[in-house]
């Protein structure tokens, strides 16, 4: 879907563009009217030499009345909807809405479904025809400050589905979203938070109801315990690569299910990814990869030094050691990787 918001594909968006609809001719007509009137005074009541001054139209108790009337006519138009939608869109959610707390992260975003135990990072799956609250949770430090850095506000948004929404350290602010047909909605960061504001992306993708609760019952596996020789040395270089410090994998032998560590994304289902690295890299793994060799590479290139190809990842270059990881090791981390689905 494209990331137009004149292109509304849910009835929040729809809302907010008919406000749109209504307010931007109105406003187009009062620019019309007030230059073309501008223009004939300029042309009309030029200084001609005339000696004597033109009538004066100070203190018309009728041209008064009537240029205060039409602008608070106007006004009264665009406020009656306008007010309406605001408190209609930040109504408290019905019983059957779907509350989906989101975080914001240096740069990439956390989207944690509480009921069904599933956290994912940078990709939001919803069902279609439901009301989806989202709650921007910055009321956490623990949430926000990553490795010492203060907490940035970012801010949420997906074009075709709804509008911006600020996400506020130690706060947390509320917005809704609903898409009506299944599909892939892009959204990005709108507040610059820092040197890859840019990167920081995600997409939120739409699920017919019987496929959504498919997804969820899927995120909801742990991730299988390695067999094979190879995919077994990843497993373990991820706890001697220090990655387990970071992110989660359910499953994984060496991680406590009661204590889980929530610093990067959790990567338990990382290969049922379409993307990774806020977004901005082709899943080699994904489906919908155009170029599977370049997105290892992309792969690679990140495991061994995000902070190179993304300005101000707060993700260290992987070592193992004290040594930065070599070839064979890589390979032996993108093995298991790719088992993670």
């Amino acid at each position: 879907m494209p990331a137009d918001a004149l292109q509304p594909f849910g009835p929040v968006a729809e809302a907010q563009d008919a406000l749109w609809d209504l307010a931007y001719p109105i406003a187009i007509g009062v620019f019309v009217l007030v230059f073309a009137g501008l223009a004939y005074i300029l042309v009309r009541f030029r200084d001609k030499g005339q000696e004597e001054l033109p009538v004066q139209t100070h203190g018309n108790t009728r041209l008064e009345i009537v240029w205060t009337i039409i602008p608070a006519l106007i006004l009264v138009v665009i406020a009656i909807p306008t007010v309406q939608t605001i408190f209609d869109l930040a109504r408290e959610p019905d019983p059957d809405s779907l509350i989906i707390d989101v975080v914001g992260k240096q740069y990439w975003w956390e989207f944690r479904y509480e009921e069904a135990g599933i956290w994912t990072a940078s990709e939001l799956h919803i069902p279609t025809g439901r009301d989806i609250y989202i709650r921007l949770d910055g009321s956490e430090p623990g949430n926000t400050t990553v490795y010492g850095q203060p907490p940035v506000m970012h801010s949420f948004w997906v074009p075709s589905l709804a509008g911006k929404r600020d996400y506020v350290p130690g706060a947390i602010r509320e917005m809704r979203i609903q898409a009506d047909e299944p599909g892939v909605y892009p959204g990005n960061c709108a507040e610059f938070c820092g040197l890859s504001h840019a990167n920081m992306r995600f997409t939120v993708i739409a699920h017919s109801p019987e496929d959504y609760e498919a997804w969820v019952a899927s995120q909801q596996e742990p991730a299988l315990l390695a067999q094979d020789e190879l995919v077994q040395q990843g497993q373990e270089l991820f706890v001697s690569g220090a990655c387990i410090g970071c992110h989660n994998i359910t499953g994984h032998p060496d991680v406590d299910p009661d204590a889980p560590s929530r610093v990067g994304p959790d990567l338990t289902h990382f290969a049922a990814r379409e993307a990774f690295a806020g977004y901005i890299f082709d899943s080699p793994f994904g489906e919908q990869v155009e170029d599977p060799d370049q997105a290892m590479e992309n792969l690679r290139a990140w495991i061994r030094n995000s902070s190179a190809i993304k300005p101000g990842s707060h993700m260290p270059a992987t070592q193992v050691d004290g040594a930065p990881v070599d070839g064979e090791q890589l390979d032996a981390i993108i093995a298991y990787l790719a088992t993670l689905e």
